[in-house]
């Protein structure tokens, strides 16, 4: 190990895990790693998944067999014996819309009806993931993946009536989140400089003396770039003497970098500044995303995207994007959506924890232990993924899954396959090619949610900022975590206490010219290849940078790392760059999702949809169609 090494603390022993098949592999095999032992506490032999560090998400063991199904063609042997009784229902896929399908059936089927649900990683939720941190004997909460319940109101009448029946309570996020904590200590938005980027480390501080300096007046950026920034900034219209119809139509089908680069007269170095401003959203650079994209976002959002606001462009007749949010984004569990997960299991399977409430849900220890009880109703199965799923003759369905390595099979009466859309040709080749086709033109969105515990947020403090964007930055956003107490569990109050950082990073190919589709695909590559140890030392290396000014010494206050690797992420949403103008019925998620005997097809994917209420309707939508028999 390198001295820089040493400096940032990579020799510093912190709880962390970059293993082959989570915890059931390390406790089946009867071998705990001392790093394990600590994820695991209080009971040490526990098989408890949320207190993982390390890399998780779509962890190693999780995504082998897909791949080796997928892209490799590998086949299983079929099992000569079932594994279990005929089940009613079969869902391939736990994450929100596969425990939503679950429900909706159960609920439309009767209690009695036997269910399996199956999963390939070693935790239920998919990306609505929940972290858990230990320190100093006091437990840290944060999300590793679906973040937030965005504008509920708007939710569907199905969507609405599982949260209540659920008991989320909407009205008590209005208490639980502290909307003025960070405000009370003066803390904005910052931009970080990098040293290997820029010649120097330099945070600067959104709005400060503002009034005597220009936006970027101290960066370290060329004096051509500052003048061109102030042009920029200066709200002039760049697309004058087209009508407002043409400027809409323009903006719909231009990026926004190549606005910046051919309208508003901007050079390389003022774009790259931008580049990365629209990854957390679309998880792509302003090469692949439309500036009227962009311009949506800075006029219900503010800033974010300049020289779109002086264009004067009139919205009122356009249909507003189905992902803009215009309810206060306050609607956030200590966990983000894996509270809805939780909530969901434990009313399928009451013995997996006590409570019956949404704040106690937050701070409920589950028992894993119940998921898969021989004789229940109900079994989720972790750590199973499904390699093959049949219509059969007697219009039963038959799944067969690999579990280790040994294949086992099931039958049902019906089957919910709320899997990724681009994984169902591979297991159902019997359908339709036209359907097969149009399921693999969704292509999830790679990213990645990493938390970093550190010790207390006192370089934030002295800085003065909540949330940095990272122009350059291997992860491209940090910011401290929603300050979020609901129940028994408490946020962070004061920047002495410790706290989560919450980083981004979506890798993509920007500048290469190619579609966002095929960006997807590169990103996706990209984080497969990449260990535990390069992201280690990316984040400690950045952190140590941004922060310095502050006090902040990477090897002493970060405390613990979890990077949720997501290369199979957000559901794709359709891009005006690259995609054709769909008639409603040609959407490739529409000829997706067709019915295909007692098959039937969920997932956000199904809808074209990233959000929470996309995966719930879409399990509404499918256990319908199977209960129209």
């Amino acid at each position: 190990m390198n001295s820089l090494d040493r400096e940032l603390g990579m020799n510093r022993p912190i709880p962390r895990r970059d293993f082959l098949s989570g915890a059931a592999m390390a406790v089946a095999a009867g071998v705990l790693p001392r790093p394990l032992l600590s994820a695991l506490e209080p009971s040490r032999s526990v098989y408890y998944p949320p207190a993982l560090t390390g890399m998780r998400g779509t962890h190693d063991g999780s995504w082998e067999v897909s791949h080796a199904l997928a892209r490799e063609g590998k086949t299983w042997r079929r099992p000569a014996s079932q594994t279990d009784d005929t089940y009613d229902l079969v869902v391939v896929g736990g994450g929100i819309s596969g425990l939503a399908a679950a429900h909706f059936f159960r609920e439309s089927a009767g209690r009695e009806a036997k269910i399996l649900i199956l999963d390939n990683h070693d935790d239920f939720g998919g990306h609505a993931k929940r972290n858990e941190f230990r320190i100093n004997g006091r437990t840290v909460i944060g999300y590793g993946g679906s973040q937030s319940i965005q504008d509920p109101s708007k939710y569907s009448r199905e969507s609405k009536r599982l949260l209540r029946r659920l008991r989320v309570n909407l009205n008590k996020f209005r208490k639980a989140f502290d909307t003025e904590l960070y405000d009370k200590y003066d803390l904005g938005q910052g931009v970080y400089f990098d040293k290997a980027t820029y010649g120097r480390d330099y945070l600067m501080v959104t709005g400060e003396d503002e009034d005597r300096d220009p936006p970027y007046a101290r960066a370290p950026i060329s004096a051509e770039a500052k003048r061109e920034l102030a042009t920029l900034y200066s709200g002039g219209d760049f697309l004058r003497g087209l009508s407002n119809d043409g400027k809409l139509q323009f903006l719909k089908r231009t990026s926004y970098r190549t606005f910046l680069r051919e309208n508003a007269g901007m050079s390389e170095e003022v774009l790259d500044l931008f580049q990365q401003r629209s990854n957390s959203l679309w998880g792509v650079g302003i090469d692949a995303v439309a500036a009227l994209d962009c311009l949506y976002m800075t006029v219900h959002y503010g800033g974010g995207f300049p020289g779109l606001t002086g264009l004067n462009v009139d919205l009122a007749g356009e249909s507003e994007p189905n992902w803009l949010g215009t309810e206060p984004y306050i609607y956030h569990f200590p966990d983000g959506n894996a509270a809805i997960a939780r909530l969901l299991v434990r009313d399928m399977i009451p013995n997996v924890a006590p409570g019956n409430s949404m704040e106690d849900v937050v701070t409920s220890r589950f028992d894993y232990s119940q998921l898969d009880r021989e004789g229940a109703n109900v079994r989720l199965r972790l750590n199973s993924t499904a390699v093959k799923v049949t219509q059969l003759s007697n219009g039963h369905v038959e799944v067969t899954y690999v579990k280790g390595d040994r294949p086992s099979r099931v039958r049902a009466k019906r089957s919910v396959l709320a899997c990724y859309n681009r994984m169902i040709p591979s297991l159902c080749p019997e359908l339709p090619e036209g359907q097969r086709e149009a399921l693999r033109y969704n292509v999830k969105v790679p990213l990645v949610y990493t938390n970093v515990l550190i010790r207390n947020w006192m370089s934030f403090q002295k800085l003065g900022v909540r949330s940095v964007f990272c122009p350059a930055g291997y992860h491209h956003s940090v910011s401290l975590d929603f300050p979020v107490s609901l129940g028994d569990y408490s946020f962070s109050k004061s920047p002495e206490e410790p706290i989560i950082l919450h980083l981004v990073r979506t890798p993509c190919a920007p500048g290469s010219g190619i579609s966002a589709r095929e960006q997807h695909q590169i990103g996706r590559y990209d984080l497969l290849q990449t260990p535990f140890d390069r992201f280690e030392r990316e984040i400690r290396a950045q952190l140590g940078g941004m922060l310095a000014e502050g006090g902040f010494d990477p090897a002493r206050d970060i405390e613990a790392i979890t990077v949720n690797r997501w290369p199979h992420g957000y559901s794709y949403e359709y891009n005006t760059l690259f995609d054709p103008d769909f008639a409603p019925e040609e959407f490739p998620h529409v000829k997706a999702r067709k019915r295909f005997g007692s098959i039937a097809i969920a997932n956000s994917d199904a809808g074209g949809y990233a959000y929470l209420d996309g995966a719930i309707d879409q399990a509404y939508r499918a256990v319908q169609e199977l209960m129209e028999e």
